[in-house]
Formats: C-alpha cells, sequence, structure tokens
C-alpha cells in the first residue's frame, strides 16, 4: 500500500489482545491507529478526532458494535465502519450491513484479509468525502447559474447569496416586480443544508385572508365552510426545508402574528386547533413593497419586520444594469428556441439598442416575455427592432424603487405633461395585456401561461379574476 494511501483507523474492542493483533497488522500498511476498549472509549473519540475507518467487535462488556456504528455515523456520515465477530452469522452480518456498515469480518481472520478490509474501507471514506466535496460545488454553482449578469450589482449579489445561503438565516428579499425574486430564493435553498429537503413557494397576493392562513398553517376539518377534511399547510409541506412567501406585504395583520410565532419558537397552529405543531423550515421572504412605511402605516407588524429583515438583499431593477441586457437576450434565446422547438435566431444590433433605450417597468421578467413573443411571431432568421414595440425610456414612467419614490434618472422631464403619470393604471394594463397575449399564444393553455410569464397556477387565477378575464371554454 502507498505512503499516500494510509488512513487513520479507530479500533473499537474490550479484548487487548485483539486490539494488539489489529494494531500490528494495520501498521505494516503505515495506518495510524488508536484504540478503545469499549463503546463509551470509542464515543469520546470520534467525538474529538477525526478518522477515515473504524474496526469494531460487536459484542462488548458496555455495549454492543451497533452503538458505535451509530456513534460514528452522527459523527461523520462518510464513516467506513467494519464489523469483528466471533459468532459469523448470516442473520448478524445482514443486520449489521442494515444498518449501515461497510464490511463484517468474522474472528478468527486472517491478516491480509484485516488488511485489505483496511484499504477498501479508507478508500470508500475518502470517496464519499470527496462526493460530498463535489456535489456541494455543484450546489453551488447550480444554485446562481440562472442569476446571470456581469454587472457589479449582480455580481456582489451572487456573492452575498454565497455568503448567506449556508446559514440558516431569515431573509428579506427586496426588488420590483419581474426582477428575479423566487430566483434569488431558490438559488438560496439550492446552495444551503437544506438543499435535499423541500422548497416551497407560495404568492401570498394570491389569496384571500382566510385562504391564506389556511394554506400557510393548515386546518381541522370543519374549521369553516368547506372544510370537510384536515389538511397540512405549507408550513408542515416545507417541514427541514424552505418556505418562499413572495409578496409579504400582503399579509394581513392575523397572519403576520401567526408567521411571527413561527418565527420566535417554531410553533405554528392550524386553523380550527388550539393544539401547537412544531415545525423546522427557513423563511425566505420577497415583496415589492416597503415595509417600513407599511410599519408606520400600521399595516405590517414592527417585530415581524425586524425578525424578517435579518439579511436584506436588494435586487437591482433591469434599467439599473442596461450593461447585461445583450448577455440576457442571448441566454433568453437560446432557452426559448429549445423550449419553443425553433431554430435559434439572431436579434438585431438595432434591435438591441432600441432594448437598451428602453425603461423595462416589468424587468428581466418582461425581456424574456418580449423576446418569446418575437420568436412566436415573427417568421424572420434575424429578430429586428419592430419585433420589440417598445418606447425609450424617456417615454416610459419609471418603477416605484424600494424607499417609496420614483426613480428621477428615468422620469419624464419636468416639462413633460407626463409628470402627474398614474404608474399603478399603466402597470395594471401592461400586465393585463400581456396575460390576454401570452394566454392568446398558448390557445387559452393557463398552465403553460403561468409558466413563461414566471407564475405560479394560484397567481395567474388571482389575476384573471383580478382583471376579469375569462378563460377560453367559460
Amino acid at each position: 500500500m502507498q505512503r499516500g494511501k494510509m488512513g487513520r483507523i479507530l479500533i473499537v474492542d474490550d479484548e487487548p489482545h485483539m486490539r494488539r493483533i489489529l494494531v500490528s497488522n494495520l501498521r505494516q500498511d503505515q495506518h495510524q491507529t488508536w484504540e478503545a476498549a469499549g463503546v463509551q472509549e470509542a464515543r469520546r473519540h470520534l467525538a474529538t478526532s477525526d478518522y477515515d475507518a473504524v474496526f469494531t467487535d460487536q459484542k462488548m462488556q458496555d455495549g454492543e458494535g451497533l452503538e458505535v456504528l451509530k456513534a460514528a455515523r452522527e459523527s461523520d456520515p462518510s464513516l467506513s465502519v467494519v464489523f469483528l465477530t466471533a459468532v459469523g452469522t448470516i442473520e448478524l452480518a445482514v443486520e449489521s450491513m442494515r444498518h449501515g456498515a461497510f464490511d463484517f469480518l468474522a474472528k478468527p481472520f486472517q491478516p491480509e484479509v484485516v488488511r485489505a478490509a483496511a484499504r477498501r474501507a479508507c478508500e470508500q471514506t475518502r470517496l464519499r468525502r470527496e462526493n460530498e466535496l463535489l456535489k456541494g460545488a455543484v450546489v453551488r454553482l447550480e444554485g446562481t447559474s440562472e442569476i446571470y449578469g456581469r454587472n457589479e450589482s449582480i455580481v456582489a449579489l451572487r456573492e452575498k447569496i454565497a455568503r448567506v445561503a449556508p446559514t440558516s438565516a431569515t431573509v428579506l428579499i427586496t426588488g420590483e416586480t419581474g426582477t428575479g425574486k423566487e430566483l434569488v430564493a431558490r438559488a438560496i435553498h439550492h446552495s444551503s443544508p437544506r438543499s435535499s429537503k423541500p422548497f416551497v413557494a407560495v404568492n401570498c397576493a394570491a389569496f384571500t385572508e382566510t385562504l391564506l392562513e389556511s394554506e400557510l398553517f393548515g386546518h381541522e376539518k370543519g374549521a369553516f365552510t368547506g372544510a370537510d377534511r384536515s389538511r397540512q399547510g405549507l408550513f408542515e409541506a416545507a417541514h427541514e426545508g424552505t418556505l418562499f412567501l413572495d409578496e409579504a406585504g400582503e399579509m394581513s395583520l392575523a397572519a403576520q402574528a401567526k408567521l411571527l410565532r413561527i418565527l420566535t419558537d417554531g410553533q405554528l397552529i392550524r386553523v380550527g386547533s388550539t393544539k401547537p405543531r412544531t415545525v423546522d423550515v427557513r423563511v425566505l421572504v420577497a415583496t415589492h413593497r416597503d415595509l417600513e412605511q407599511r410599519v408606520r402605516e400600521a399595516t405590517f407588524r414592527q417585530d415581524l419586520y425586524y425578525r424578517l429583515a435579518v439579511v436584506p438583499i436588494h435586487i437591482p431593477p433591469l434599467r439599473e444594469r442596461r450593461d447585461d441586457i445583450p448577455g440576457l437576450c442571448q441566454m433568453f434565446s437560446r432557452q426559448i428556441a429549445t423550449d419553443l422547438k425553433l431554430p435559434q435566431r439572431r436579434i438585431s444590433a438595432t434591435a438591441l439598442q432600441s432594448l437598451m433605450q428602453y425603461g423595462f417597468p416589468g424587468n428581466v421578467r418582461e425581456l424574456r416575455n418580449l423576446i418569446e413573443r418575437a420568436y412566436i411571431l415573427s417568421t424572420q432568421d434575424e429578430i429586428g427592432p419592430e419585433n420589440f414595440p417598445v418606447a425609450p425610456a424617456s417615454d416610459v414612467p419609471a418603477a416605484v424603487n424600494n424607499n417609496g419614490h420614483k426613480d428621477s434618472g428615468h422620469l419624464p422631464s419636468p416639462e413633460s405633461p407626463q409628470q402627474s403619470f398614474d404608474l399603478t393604471a399603466f402597470l395594471e394594463k401592461t400586465e393585463k395585456e400581456l396575460i390576454l397575449k401570452t394566454l392568446a399564444s398558448t390557445g387559452g393553455a393557463q398552465a403553460e401561461a403561468a409558466r413563461r410569464m414566471g407564475l405560479s397556477r394560484s397567481a395567474l387565477a388571482y389575476k384573471l379574476t383580478k382583471y376579469g378575464i375569462k378563460p377560453a371554454g367559460e
């Protein structure tokens, strides 16, 4: 065995003579060895030192080898454990392997058999550890890969995600509609220790007050009209994972009080129940509202705001990083061509210039929708400016920034009669038109329309009701 392949091995056996034999055999391959005379001593070793393999007897005076196996798994799930026993029964072998043992050797054993088992066990531990490192690296890369941008604000955003993801901190994600708040939330989840657990997203604005509480916290049978059975809420569904609350600024004060309790002590009470339930959920919150202003207006709890804003992350609007527009266009063009099963088309320089001058009130989501519409409606190999019916930035009122003020860098000039432009009406009209056009392009298929616009089905249903849009067939 090469010196570079030697391992750190813990030998657990209550017979000193057996420990000496094992040490003598293993040191022939330059392994470093430590000895424990029983289960309790093994626990202390495992709690304070790192090993590449554990050799443990099955029956000892103060316990069994399965207890050592459990302690090893708790200390390091990648650690390989080899069982030694004088009773070489199939049942015992099956039992130890079922609990995660790497190998099983019956006494008396040949020295070369022990040495071979040690080599395999140490190598298995190394492979598992390398695999975990690679998986972690892949997750970190995947988590932020869709957050495109070379602008320094986006680079800083990705760095902040990488720092906050491994923690359990609550994150408040702010930004205008369409900037990619759920994308940031998913990146945090995918780069966190909870990445293998559920990621559950809910748009708080898509539900009435009563329905939102039932959706989040669950309800008991008979809690309200139509509650014909008990139902767990999204907090319980996200147990040990991440719950993303989009548009949390729309939550009622009653729902806010329940959310505060969960963040404080991890307990929730279903609608119609008095029994608390414990959940382990990391909460990520997003809003385009100015929560500080809503606190001043007494429509949002101050104590909840401070709980949510442990780590604030703000996503800049697209108009503040125009240098990313060409790259985003190229990325979306590839994605859309693949989704629609069409040849990829080039976006002309004139069209790019037109987009660079546009204010993008709908941000990155609007850019993607514009490119998708151009793919659907255009018959040319090259997408030109005529396929993007957008007005220059000076003609489009800016969205309200996070402090509740309009971005003066993109407002109409003081001489313009549009200084009193109704931004809310403009955005709602634009949104309604976009929904109608998207539904038309999907033949009325709501699921596909929701996907193209980056909405959940429930959020689209809410907007259809809001704008009085009746889907085809109704």
